[in-house]
């Protein structure tokens, strides 16, 4: 996978402290992970980034537009991202040896190392911005946003299906009211 240099931070030469750093995020950043299930991204990622000694504190806040496909009536919608998250990036010896710690929210890196690339911090983020339920929101009147036509087929299903009782359950009725 080709690095993305832009998001290289050269730790080395930051006096310790709080520095911001900010990436505007669209579909060709994605390329490099291959195909995702939204489309027309317009993202802006924050980074605040304490330097300390020997680890530094990461806070991404992740704001902007996706497209994605609704869950119920399969029409695509702008979906609003609005998340932030932290991580800590430890400075060790021998990262390998402590990278199957259980804690996902820390990140071992070599004490010889002078930059840190958060690309894939960046696409994680955006990822968990996005809800697994995509549903249209409603609109200002609390209609929901969904096709109408799509909503009212699915109507007729759930009614049909309620109105028909399955053969197999025909002779045990008698023993559902004893």
């Amino acid at each position: 996978m080709k690095q993305l240099r832009e998001f290289d931070i050269a730790f080395v030469g930051l006096t310790p402290g709080v520095h911001t750093f900010q990436y505007q995020i669209t579909d060709s950043f994605f390329e490099n992970y291959g195909q995702q299930d939204f489309s027309n991204c317009n993202a802006t990622v924050k980074l605040q980034f304490d330097k300390k000694n020997n680890l530094f504190l990461l806070k991404f806040e992740v704001g902007g537009t996706v497209t994605v496909t609704c869950d119920r009536c399969g029409q695509p919608f702008e979906m609003q991202l609005w998340d932030d998250f932290n991580q800590v990036v430890k400075l060790v010896e021998n990262p390998d040896e402590l990278s199957g710690d259980e804690d996902p929210d820390i990140t071992y890196i070599s004490r010889t190392e002078s930059h840190l690339n958060v690309a894939d911090f960046v696409y994680e983020f955006i990822n968990l911005s996005i809800p697994m339920q995509r549903i249209h929101p409603d609109d200002a009147n609390g209609k929901s946003g969904c096709d109408p036509k799509v909503l009212e087929m699915l109507e007729k299903l759930n009614k049909q299906g309620e109105d028909t009782t399955n053969p197999i359950w025909k002779g045990l009725e008698k023993f559902r009211d004893n």
